[in-house]
Order: C-alpha cells, then sequence, then structure tokens
C-alpha cells in the first residue's frame, strides 16, 4: 500500500513539474516569436500578449501551491527562530491557519468570480475564447493552495512536522559557497601535489 502510494505520489510529482515546465515553455516560445515577428517582420498576434498573460498567471497560480509542497517559498523567520520547538508549533499553525483562512477567501471570490463571467457570458479580450476559461485557474490555484496547507496542517498535528518550513535562501547561499571552497581547495592541493612530486 506505502508503496503504490508512493509511485503514485512520483508520478503526480511529474505531472505537475511537467504541467509549470509546458506553461512556461509556452509562454516563453510565444513571448519569443513575438519579438522575433515584430523586429525582423515588423508584424505580430494581436492575442499574444493577452495569451502571454493568462500563462503567466496560471503558472503562478499553480506553482503558488507547488511552492507549499516543496517548502521553497521564503518568510522572515527570525522572530520564529527565537522560540522552542513548541513555539514554533504553535506560531507554525498561526501561520497556517491564516493561510488557509486566506485560501478560503480567495477561492470564495474567484467562485464569485467566475460565475459572473459565466452569467454573462464575456468573451476574453482578443482571444476567441470565453473568459471564465482562462480565469478558472483562480478558483483551481486556491483549491490547490488549500490542499497544500491542509497537508502541512496534518503534519504539523500529527507530529511530523514541527513549524512551517520555509525557503532559506541564506543558508542555501553558505552551503553553496562552502561547497564550492572545498571544491577550489581540493583542486590547489591536488595541484600543489603535482608539482611537488
Amino acid at each position: 500500500m506505502v508503496k503504490n502510494q508512493s509511485k503514485l505520489m512520483k508520478i503526480i510529482d511529474k505531472a505537475e513539474e511537467g504541467f509549470i515546465a509546458f506553461l512556461f515553455s509556452a509562454m516563453v516560445i510565444v513571448t519569443f516569436s513575438q519579438v522575433v515577428a515584430r523586429y525582423m517582420f515588423n508584424s505580430g498576434a494581436v492575442w499574444a500578449l493577452e495569451l502571454t498573460t493568462y500563462l503567466f498567471a496560471w503558472l503562478v497560480l499553480f506553482g503558488i501551491s507547488y511552492g507549499v509542497k516543496k517548502n521553497s517559498h521564503l518568510g522572515v523567520d527570525a522572530f520564529v527562530k527565537l522560540f522552542n520547538n513548541s513555539g514554533r508549533h504553535y506560531l507554525g499553525m498561526v501561520a497556517v491557519c491564516a493561510c488557509l483562512l486566506y485560501g478560503g477567501i480567495l477561492l470564495y471570490g474567484s467562485y464569485e468570480y467566475l460565475a459572473k463571467l459565466i452569467q454573462f457570458d464575456i468573451y476574453a479580450e482578443d482571444l476567441p475564447i470565453p473568459l471564465w476559461m482562462p480565469m478558472s485557474i483562480l478558483p483551481i490555484g486556491m483549491v490547490l493552495l488549500i490542499f497544500r496547507f491542509s497537508q502541512v496542517a496534518y503534519r504539523m498535528l500529527t507530529g511530523q512536522q514541527i513549524g512551517l518550513v520555509l525557503g532559506d535562501e541564506a543558508a542555501d547561499a553558505m552551503r553553496e559557497y562552502l561547497d564550492n571552497a572545498a571544491i577550489e581547495g581540493a583542486i590547489e592541493r591536488e595541484e600543489k601535489n603535482k608539482k611537488g612530486s
């Protein structure tokens, strides 16, 4: 059972990463093609900017939940680090609850907005599609965000995680610096050994 769940999670991970890569690639291709069309052929598609904007919106709103999943969001945690584990756990739960509330408010608002777009049959400005189609990422993104923060809350409540795990740029930069310094030191020692022998 656990092995099957692990395989399923790997498939979901790959699907999420593939979808994010697709969105980013499509955005880059559309933008690049428009730059070439404008500067080389003095032409361009009217709909390209709107499509790029929607692709970027999908990338951001889909990527937010993926960032929560991978603990890659940055946060200011200097204050939190002053506390012991139980204090970090409590503050982490407060932060997760605030994020769930935020996601819930945005989910409700985006649902209402999408319902109005469908009700009034509004179309995109330059693309020949109903506006609700590209805007559907608003509730989808919020559902994914709520799901990810619910997973974090579950892990915290069951003791699998102490607090809200955030990306730490300073620690990552120091680790990278120390790794590079160790590599450079090893190369220098190797060169000295070659000269000495």
